[in-house]
């Protein structure tokens, strides 16, 4: 099988990002995350990268792209979010402070949105003082419907 220029830029950018973050290159993180990336500003779910991963690398396991996933998302290099009926989803964790932000998903359509973090004001604080809950908002995404569905019924 060939490899793309699209495909080898993905993996050059995938290498380097192990390594700013000090993890070690293998042939699985790069192919998860790669695949990560050409989503570009999707976010793909577990199931997706796998399918992903399986089309560009027929030797990578099914249990190593679960485990590779989780360990990127605990050194920092993924992050994820869940959606709705349980999915999980990831993107690559951008420079701060450009990688802080919330998620939304239609509950249409099912496309998830980034919004910026300051879009529930003083919210944190308000639940926080009220009940000593500590909120984290960028671990799950907020429900609602996008501008196209909105538009859609609106007719």
């Amino acid at each position: 099988m060939t490899v793309s220029a699209r495909e080898q830029s993905l993996d050059a950018r995938a290498e380097a990002l192990l390594r700013a973050a000090g993890q070690r290159v293998t042939k699985p993180r790069v192919a998860v995350l790669s695949c990560v990336l050409a989503a570009g500003g999707d976010h793909p779910s577990a199931e997706e990268v796998l399918n992903q991963v399986a089309l560009r690398n027929a030797g990578v396991h099914r249990a190593t792209v679960y485990r590779t996933l989780d360990g990127l998302a605990a050194a920092g290099v993924l992050r994820h979010v869940h959606l709705d009926r349980g999915l999980t989803a990831y993107h690559v964790v951008e420079p701060a402070p450009v990688h802080e932000h919330l998620h939304a998903q239609c509950a249409g359509c099912g496309r998830v949105v980034d919004l910026p973090p300051e879009i529930l004001g003083d919210t944190a604080d308000r639940v926080r003082k009220i009940s000593g809950f500590q909120l984290d908002a960028s671990h799950v995404a907020l429900s609602g419907y996008c501008k196209d569905c909105v538009a859609q019924h609106d007719h």
